[in-house]
């Protein structure tokens, strides 16, 4: 995203500064859009660029051009082009031509841009409805329904409002940047003269393709779907006014509106690396306190790491504060000032071991598929003749996902998995499964069950339901979130080290892995590199082992050299 301006930036300049945004800044962070809009910043430390970005990015546009091709070909005469191999101002040219012929349908459209209110963006396709305007429909490469009732859609070759009915296979999934970008190119639409007339049924709606590529779902962008009863349309407002307010001030440059703060976007931010040395030069309570409990405690004069370590854990908190205890807050300021990663909650700590353990930890490449299931089998009371060798199995595809094999490598990791814990019920032991975060590994679990159903070895949704909740399928993480206040962080590359574990590959991590992955298998048109394949065994095998020697740690005399909360 790029600031038009005609002042500020060029000091020579005169006039009023034009900012002109995209959709993307209603679901960015406030002092990202000054950054981005600041010609000052410029010469601040930023992030180098992230490979999996730009993969995602060329996977959205490959995904793009499947949807375009598979419209085209379905839709004939009805069906416009704009081209994208010309200059921005050619597209908008090219798209009012379509507009003005009544074309059915617009791809690629590039809408003019709405100086007045500081818009710009275009969509995927136009749609023409039968009283006359446009309404438009965006191509996500992600998911954009889950399995349930009430989503409005049409099929993905008839992309008409009018042919939207309620799916009973589907409930739509809440995607806020797609309900934002749909309102934002409503708003240009409207500005262009585009958009349907204002008491036609359809004038309110928005369709989304997703990554499934096989529906359309439409959206009522006036349904009170947001806090407060606020519609789309209304909370898009009220955003992009924000927005535009912020990079203004940035690019005049006058008082920035928009100061540092630690949120989760700030892990994949290029500017982060500007933004952590100001926090930390400033000690900033964001580095310990997220989110709206920071800017609740810099309301009430807290605005430090150490202004917050002086308070009494014990005393009411200066205002009424979200998400975790005051007292907790306390000590994770005073474990910060000391260096520490971990403090503990409790003088001992529980977690349920048992005589036949393994550890789970599945890679998924991105919403593609479960590519890989990981698990270590390990005996804590000792083996037994006849018991299945301890140690590390990989139940894995190589052909690219998502493909029909994953229903093999899901059938033998479960199959097996199944006769694990039916070997330790016949001979009279506990058993118990660990992993860490078990949202992913729950909604693979239950997605490749439902994918593949009435295959052989495939378990029903029921039967994975029930193992999900069973009392020995259990989740490190939460364990830790129970347990321990995390000073930096509570994800097991965090948390691990404090055990004594370490990864064998310095970059192993789950963005990385996507990357290797992507080699492992060769997307893009190149050959496979086995190299890579091992390096993925190799860093699931690590994953598996962390958990392993993290649980271990937790129940040993070791974890009391861990300071208590209460004690700091």
């Amino acid at each position: 995203m790029t600031a038009t301006v005609n002042s500020a930036t060029d000091p020579a300049a005169s006039g009023p500064v034009v900012v002109s945004l995209d959709a993307s800044v209603t679901t960015r962070c406030r002092r990202r859009v000054h950054l981005d809009h600041d010609s000052r910043a410029g010469g601040g430390p930023q992030a180098l660029p992230d490979p999996l970005l730009e993969q995602r990015r060329a996977d959205a546009a490959a995904h793009r051009e499947q949807i375009g091709a598979a419209l085209s070909a379905a839709n004939g005469e009805r069906w416009w082009r704009v081209p994208a191999e010309v200059t921005t101002r050619e597209r908008v040219e090219a798209t009012a031509a379509a507009v003005a012929a009544d074309a059915r349908l617009i791809w690629g459209a590039q809408l003019p841009r709405d100086d007045a209110a500081g818009r710009r963006g275009g969509a995927e396709l136009l749609v023409r409805v039968p009283g006359g305007g446009y309404l438009p429909v965006i191509v996500v490469r992600h998911r954009i329904t889950d399995p349930g009732t009430g989503a409005r859609t049409s099929p993905l070759l008839e992309p008409f409002p009018e042919r939207a009915t309620a799916d009973p296979a589907r409930k739509t999934r809440s995607q806020p940047r797609d309900l934002l970008r749909l309102a934002h190119l409503t708003r240009m639409l409207d500005a262009a003269g585009w958009a349907p007339a204002a008491d036609l049924a359809e004038s309110s709606l928005g369709g989304v393709i997703g990554m499934d590529g096989d529906v359309v779902v439409w959206h009522d962008l006036q349904a009170e779907h947001w806090p407060g009863g606020r519609s789309t349309l209304e909370e898009y407002d009220e955003r992009f006014a924000d927005r535009v307010a912020v990079a203004t001030a940035a690019a005049a440059g006058a008082p920035a509106l928009a100061h540092p703060s630690r949120i989760t976007e700030c892990r994949r931010c290029p500017w982060w690396p500007t933004c952590e040395a100001a926090l930390t030069r400033d000690q900033d309570v964001s580095l310990v306190v997220r989110g709206e409990a920071a800017v609740a405690l810099r309301s009430a004069g807290v605005g430090t790491v150490a202004g917050l370590a002086a308070l009494d854990p014990a005393a009411e908190p200066p205002v009424p504060l979200p998400g975790m205890p005051f007292a907790d807050m306390v000590a994770l300021a005073r474990a910060w000032q000391r260096g520490l990663t971990v403090v503990r909650r409790v003088p001992r700590v529980p977690v349920p071991r048992a005589d036949i353990e393994v550890d789970v930890d599945m890679e998924s490449f991105g919403e593609a598929g479960a590519y890989l299931w990981g698990a270590l089998l390990s005996y804590p009371r000792g083996a037994r003749a006849g018991d299945e060798p301890a140690g590390y199995r990989a139940f894995v595809t190589w052909e690219p996902v998502p493909t029909q094999d994953e229903r093999r490598s899901f059938a033998e990791f479960w199959t097996w998995l199944s006769g694990v814990r039916s070997a330790a019920v016949e001979s009279g032991r506990s058993f118990a499964a660990y992993c860490y975060n078990e949202q992913a590994e729950n909604r693979w679990l239950i997605a490749s069950a439902r994918r593949f159903a009435g295959h052989p070895g495939i378990p029903s949704v029921a039967e994975v339901e029930r193992f999900i909740a069973m009392p020995g399928w259990i989740d490190l993480f939460a364990l830790v979130s129970d347990w321990f206040l995390c000073a930096h962080g509570k994800g097991l590359k965090r948390v691990a080290p404090v055990a004594g574990f370490a990864w064998r590959d310095p970059e192993a991590g789950g963005e990385n892995s996507m990357r290797w992955y992507r080699d492992a298998v060769g997307l893009g048109g190149r050959p496979p590199e086995p190299t890579q394949r091992h390096r993925l065994l190799q860093y699931n095998q690590d994953d598996v082992e962390a958990t392993r020697a993290l649980r271990e740690w937790m129940t040993s005399p070791s974890v009391e050299q861990v300071p208590l909360a209460a004690d700091l």
